[in-house]
């Protein structure tokens, strides 16, 4: 073997060990955080009710446990654009003209967050609409059940509630 390979080979190899160690170690940390009780069940349940170009949000997020969050992030995408220049609570922000985020609070085990609502104005008067809600952050814990804080939800512009 010529020596340009051997050289080769050996930077190959620390590589592939330094690469594979990192991982490994990585893979160990992220246990030993799930280990340590990082584990919480979110779950987000409300009403949304569309009339007159006019939306209303109600949304309470909820954790099942087992473990205490400091706060976790609920967004909220709408399949119709909201008009702009809308105040949202302190907690919100706009993401885009369709998309809202806003962060829960402290979440204990078996507890949840106050009552989130949101009056807002669509961008013209949809006849319907989606609004897709989920968690996008929940503070680094895991979260095994996680179909009960992603809903789907069709709005018919009746005023009635549709819950979720």
């Amino acid at each position: 073997m010529s020596a340009m390979r051997k050289v080769l080979l050996g930077v190959t190899l620390t590589a592939a060990l330094v690469a594979g160690t990192g991982t490994a170690a990585q893979a160990a940390a992220a246990g030993a955080r799930t280990e340590a009780g990082s584990e919480a069940d979110l779950s987000h349940h409300g009403h949304v009710s569309l009339w007159d170009g006019r939306l209303g949000v109600w949304l309470v997020s909820e954790n099942h446990g087992p473990s205490d969050i400091r706060q976790a992030t609920v967004r909220l995408a709408f399949s119709a654009p909201m008009a702009g220049d809308q105040e949202l609570p302190p907690a919100c922000l706009w993401s885009s003209d369709r998309v809202i985020s806003c962060r829960t609070g402290e979440l204990r085990a078996a507890g949840a967050a106050d009552e989130l609502a949101l009056g807002l104005r669509t961008a013209g008067r949809p006849e319907e609409l989606t609004v897709d809600i989920r968690t996008v952050w929940r503070d680094g814990a895991a979260d095994g059940n996680p179909r009960n804080d992603r809903h789907h939800v069709l709005v018919l512009a009746t005023g009635d509630p549709y819950v979720f």
